[in-house]
């Protein structure tokens, strides 16, 4: 009897582990597991209970609403926005289907409007209004990385990132328009317009907060791995990240730049009938066709997040 008892306790745990394991949210650490009479596991996200979909990353929206449970904890009284619209840290209002609302405000009564990666666009009082919630279609990403004796062969660093977003980020490779390495920056160029965008991709908003939370050594994963850059065996040391948005329109430019654990936040706007300086290598001078044809300053080299 005692063999036959091993095996059946051996079955009860290997089962009560399997069902541990699919009420492991592997994409979200801030999912909520939980499991009904049945055996029926949900995952809901932190500070809103939105249901979440384990298979591929989680809304930034929902994501920062998360992050910011915690802090709102510890905020200090007589002073409520504190934790709020600090640095392009705040609490989002989500739509329904997680994405980022139009309008956010927080509790002093300033309001502004955002893109579909959550980047103020507009900041007003309460009189403001945004008609619409402009989609980023194009995001920039330069990784650059610790010097090494020797470049890397750029077909492997291509090969290598385009590996990455695939697998650890869920980004299909339609999405990857441009990589290009230049020791020591690689370059990565992401595009997705909203009808090219099929039902359950990745966003690539969504892909580039993920990116950067890795590189901050917050990873957003359950696991909280840490992010391992390999190009034929050789681990890459990512030392600076700048990320670039673009909007449909107006265009506009949002740089998030991490460097030694700190992130610095610019926003470069430029509105219709202006030409928007050449920020990257790649990204020549680009022209509006509506309306009078203006030129903007150039940027100086220095002011840039990488050499």
């Amino acid at each position: 009897m005692e063999p036959v008892f091993g095996v059946l306790l051996g079955l009860i745990l290997v089962a009560a582990s399997s069902v541990q394991n699919n009420c492991t949210c592997a994409t979200d650490k801030w999912a909520v597991r939980a499991q009904d009479a049945a055996g029926n596991c949900t995952c809901t996200l932190v500070g809103s209970n939105h249901k979440v979909d384990c298979s591929t990353l989680t809304s930034k929206c929902l994501l920062m609403k998360a992050e910011m449970m915690p802090l709102k904890e510890k905020h200090f009284w007589g002073n409520p926005s504190v934790l709020l619209d600090n640095d392009g840290i705040y609490s989002p209002d989500c739509e329904d289907s997680s994405i980022f609302k139009a309008r956010q405000c927080n509790q002093t009564n300033t309001r502004w409007c955002v893109n579909t990666a959550g980047v103020r666009t507009d900041k007003g009082d309460q009189s403001l209004r945004c008609s619409e919630l402009v989609r980023t279609s194009q995001i920039h990403i330069e990784l650059k990385h610790e010097k090494r004796p020797r470049a890397l062969n750029v077909p492997d660093v291509a090969s290598a990132l385009k590996q990455l977003f695939e697998s650890r980020y869920k980004l299909h490779p339609k999405y990857i328009a441009v990589i290009k390495y230049d020791s020591p920056l690689i370059q990565t160029h992401l595009y997705q317009s909203g009808s090219q965008k099929s039902k359950g991709d990745a966003d690539i908003a969504d892909v580039a907060y993920y990116l950067e939370k890795d590189i901050k050594n917050d990873s957003l994963f359950h696991s909280n791995s840490t992010l391992t850059i390999s190009v034929k065996g050789d681990a890459l040391e990512i030392e600076k990240l700048g990320i670039y948005y673009l909007d449909d329109k107006p265009p506009e430019f949002f740089i998030r730049q991490h460097v030694s654990g700190m992130p610095t936040i610019t926003v470069l706007t430029a509105g219709f009938g202006i030409t928007v300086p050449v920020m990257l290598r790649w990204l020549r001078r680009r022209k509006c066709k509506k309306a009078k044809i203006e030129e903007m300053g150039e940027i100086r080299a220095s002011s840039l997040p990488l050499p």
